[in-house]
């Protein structure tokens, strides 16, 4: 009997259909930014409740435009979460900011909205929040407090296009929201990533910013007021972005179905005897971008990278959503320390991203849980 075919954390799902389109943009001659990217930015908006949407080529630079916009640079101060991808905190220091970082909330693994009032100084000018795994932060205390304090707020919902709030999709309200189209997202753009703005000002000064502050008018005009970057999306790249977003709710939809899945395998397993975290069974508001575990540091003979590679041995991927920012050379040398955030510190050890996406069998689920829980069980102390 042959070995079972590998299963990684991650897979995106690009039908024939949009491959066409691909080759029929590839064959127009027109392959960067134009009517794709128009087109593309346009249904951004309609989900985003027609506000407007510029389309970019990460969602790390859409996060710095934002910063920017907002006139947030030296000397200020951003709160933000120990708990992501580094980006977060680096387009913090990249417009010559400081990242003032908020301990997680151990049960939704999101920035603790209870200790931001304590983090605030007059250097603040704004919040950034992370959507871990797609589980939406509570938008109305992120909005109550950023009013209190007249602060902007980054929402870095790079993890949960898709995800809603109180019935409202994330996006169409709020202030500056950041989306990621990376491969490993629920709907891609291969790379790529989305800004939505509050009005037509703003979204104006983002495309300076996205194309070397050019502003172009008549024929021939040209003019350059501010410095900007090299962050335009291809034609090529939205025309997968659209291809992805006529599959949006079926792709989610599947998303949840596996995520309930796991989480019954996981409860018949007897996951809660042996210690092992489960993410907060949110099936309103999350797109289940990840199916997160955290394993049980105190009872374990091993480190997470054993599990993993074990994982990896029997034909299924893992990975680690993420190592706190703090902990790294670079914010150490800013004067952060182990110790300054315990929750986001062992999350940072612990967590550990399963597979989970559209393209998975019902089996497949079964499959990671069996083998999790066999790991679990003769790694325990």
């Amino acid at each position: 009997m042959s070995a079972p075919d590998f299963l990684p954390f991650t897979k995106p799902a690009i039908d024939d259909a949009t491959i066409q389109g691909v080759v029929e943009v590839l064959r127009s001659g027109w392959i960067t930014s134009g009517p794709q990217v128009k087109a593309f930015e346009a249904r951004l908006s309609a989900h985003c409740g027609g506000r407007p949407v510029r389309a970019f080529n990460s969602g790390t630079c859409t996060m710095e435009i934002a910063l920017r916009v907002a006139g947030i640079g030296p000397g200020h101060e951003v709160i933000t979460t120990p708990l992501s991808w580094v980006a977060t905190s680096n387009v913090i220091l990249a417009v010559g900011a400081r990242p003032v970082f908020v301990d997680i909330d151990p049960a939704t693994r999101n920035i603790d909205l209870g200790r931001i009032e304590a983090a605030v100084t007059p250097a603040t000018r704004a919040i950034m929040p992370v959507d871990l795994a797609g589980l939406p932060v509570d938008r109305d205390r992120l909005h109550a407090l950023a009013k209190k304090h007249r602060l902007r707020v980054i929402e870095d919902a790079a993890q949960s296009y898709g995800s809603t709030w109180q019935g409202r999709n994330i996006g169409a309200f709020g202030d500056f929201v950041s989306f990621s189209f990376h491969p490993n997202k629920n709907v891609t753009s291969i790379e790529g990533g989305a800004l939505v703005l509050n009005d037509e000002r703003e979204a104006t000064l983002a495309e300076q910013y996205r194309l070397q502050g050019v502003i172009r008018s008549g024929m021939d005009g040209m003019e350059v007021e501010i410095v900007g970057g090299k962050f335009n999306l291809t034609d090529v790249a939205a025309r997968v972005g659209l291809g992805q977003l006529d599959r949006l709710a079926e792709f989610n939809a599947r998303r949840h179905a596996l995520a309930r899945r796991y989480f019954a395998a996981f409860a018949a397993a007897g996951a809660e005897k042996l210690g092992l975290g489960l993410p907060p069974a949110n099936f309103t508001d999350t797109n289940w971008h990840m199916f997160q575990v955290m394993l049980p540091e105190p009872r374990l003979k091993v480190p997470r990278a054993v599990v993993m590679e074990e994982l990896k041995a029997a034909g299924i991927g893992s990975q680690v959503h993420y190592p706190a920012i703090h902990r790294f050379k670079l914010y150490r040398k800013l004067g952060w320390k182990d110790g300054d955030f315990p929750h986001a510190e062992y999350a940072g050890r612990n967590i550990l991203t399963i597979p989970l996406f559209p393209a998975m069998a019902d089996t497949d689920v079964d499959r990671v849980v069996g083998t999790l829980m066999t790991l679990l069980k003769r790694s325990l102390k």
